[in-house]
């Protein structure tokens, strides 16, 4: 039986050792962070980048705008694949869809730039489109990396003219041994979608020099590995004093939702920040349904009052940090490739919560009145009429779903007990079933034609795969009879 701590230096190598298995990631010493707010100065700091590249060019990014900004970015890494750079893309097919032309792609293609997109439909994969690459991440020679909740285009960069904020968003600089790290992540995804990248083109930790003294960790998720859920839960589990979370599209799972609360009711000063501002407005009530059981526990949370709040961060007891891609939502924890740099330094997690404390000042808190009904006093009016087109729709829809299912669920199974917070999303729930039946009795064929199609097509490809791997099965059984022949 294990003997307990009774130091301090054994008390945190359990704590990294938790944390390392928790994420898949090990903290790494011997790095330099930068914090970035907004486009204003993630976007300079990469183009810098990119104009001294000598080597390799590695770019990873949910969504791409064929925009002023897309095309900024698009000509600086066109000159240096000009001089001979190697430049390699990965986007996502659904965050570019509708948003990046093919002409857009086949420029830089014509310009000696390797692109690949992640996951685009195919027939034999009815659902493989629930997988997203939700990355943004961007390194050059090994020498320094950038991860953020930034994509590319010009809502992150507001229009002056028409009076149009930037949208609200971070991201760090990461120089040193976890460089290899971030380019080792992109090089993962890379070679899931074609031909890897040759080893002698990525470097290792031990080859790159220490740039500082910042200890953090790289945790790259890809689907059904939950790195950055697990983390997210140990965190939300041992925090202490405070947890300041900011999230663009929160949608808690029960245990996640359960640690929050747990953390909130022992005193932890647990606080959510998140938009206001949305591209479909029906939506808002929604996502204010989810916040009812955080409010009832002691979880203060604020809508902030700008355009639109994309941020994905995290800070913990003045000591633990996060940046990237990550939403609070079981999207992001399950199904898609994420990137993440986890800090675990003070004086970095200081500059996190003087942020977080500055966004405060203009957020308005969300509370609870007699009623238990959520409002926020003194809000101002609906932003969606100034919101640039974004991609976060589908994530706001998927959010409110999951809080419903969530509700419905419990309902149905009776094993928890449900809260005054989700009254309106069971009487919600039981509307839409309500719906279904009457459409089912009175217009049977509208909804039994979606049903034919789907079912059918789930048919065809489950005949076509099994089809595929009886024919590479015949090859492979063929070419070894042929090789023990030649042998005989």
């Amino acid at each position: 039986m294990m003997s307990p701590p009774n130091t301090v230096t054994e008390i945190r190598a359990l704590a990294d050792q938790a944390f390392s298995r928790a994420a898949g990631a090990p903290l790494v010493e011997g790095n330099h962070v930068r914090l970035l707010k907004d486009a204003r100065e993630n976007y300079p700091a990469w183009l810098d980048a990119i104009g001294a590249a000598k080597r390799h060019i590695h770019f990873e990014s949910y969504s791409i705008h064929e925009d002023d900004t897309g095309c900024k970015f698009a000509d600086a890494l066109l000159g240096k694949a000009r001089e001979g750079v190697r430049v390699r893309i990965i986007y996502d097919w659904v965050g570019g869809f509708g948003k990046t032309s093919r002409r857009f792609w086949n420029r830089l293609r014509a310009g000696g730039v390797e692109v690949r997109c992640y996951n685009p439909p195919r027939l034999d994969s009815p659902f493989g489109w629930l997988s997203r690459d939700h990355r943004k991440m961007l390194s050059v020679d090994s020498q320094v990396g950038f991860v953020s909740g930034l994509c590319v285009g010009r809502m992150w960069e507001g229009v002056p003219e028409k009076k149009i904020d930037p949208w609200r968003d971070i991201g760090i600089e990461v120089r040193g041994p976890s460089v290899a790290d971030i380019e080792q992540a992109f090089a993962q995804v890379w070679a899931m979608i074609g031909k890897p990248i040759p080893e002698h083109e990525l470097a290792s930790r031990n080859a790159l020099a220490q740039a500082g003294e910042t200890p953090l960790r790289i945790v790259a998720s890809v689907p059904a590995t939950a790195g950055m859920f697990r983390l997210d839960q140990l965190v939300a589990t041992l925090a202490r004093k405070r947890l300041w979370l900011t999230d663009a599209y929160y949608a808690g799972t029960s245990a996640y939702v359960q640690a929050l609360r747990a953390s909130a009711k022992d005193g932890v000063d647990v606080r959510l920040l998140v938009p206001n501002a949305t591209d479909i407005p029906i939506l808002k009530p929604l996502s204010r349904a989810g916040y009812r059981t955080l409010l009832e526990a002691g979880v203060r949370v604020f809508e902030w009052n700008g355009t639109m709040l994309h941020a994905k961060t995290a800070v913990a007891d003045g000591r633990w940090a996060r940046v990237g891609s990550t939403n609070l939502n079981i999207a992001s924890w399950f199904g898609n490739c994420e990137l993440d740099v986890v800090v675990e330094d003070e004086l970095f997690a200081r500059e996190m919560e003087e942020m977080y404390l500055q966004d405060l000042t203009n957020a308005t808190e969300v509370v609870l009145d007699a009623k238990q009904r959520v409002y926020a006093p003194g809000e101002p009016p609906h932003l969606h009429s100034v919101m640039i087109s974004g991609s976060g729709s589908a994530g706001r829809a998927a959010s409110g779903a999951v809080r419903i299912g969530n509700a419905v669920g419990a309902a149905f199974t009776d094993r928890r007990v449900l809260g005054p917070a989700e009254v309106h999303m069971m009487i919600g729930g039981g509307a839409l079933f309500l719906i279904l039946a009457a459409l089912f009795a009175f217009f049977p064929r509208v909804l039994a034609y979606p049903l034919f199609i789907i079912f059918a097509w789930l048919g065809i490809t489950l005949f076509f795969r099994s089809y595929k791997l009886h024919r590479q099965t015949k090859r492979k059984r063929d070419a070894h009879v042929r090789h023990r022949r030649s042998k005989g």
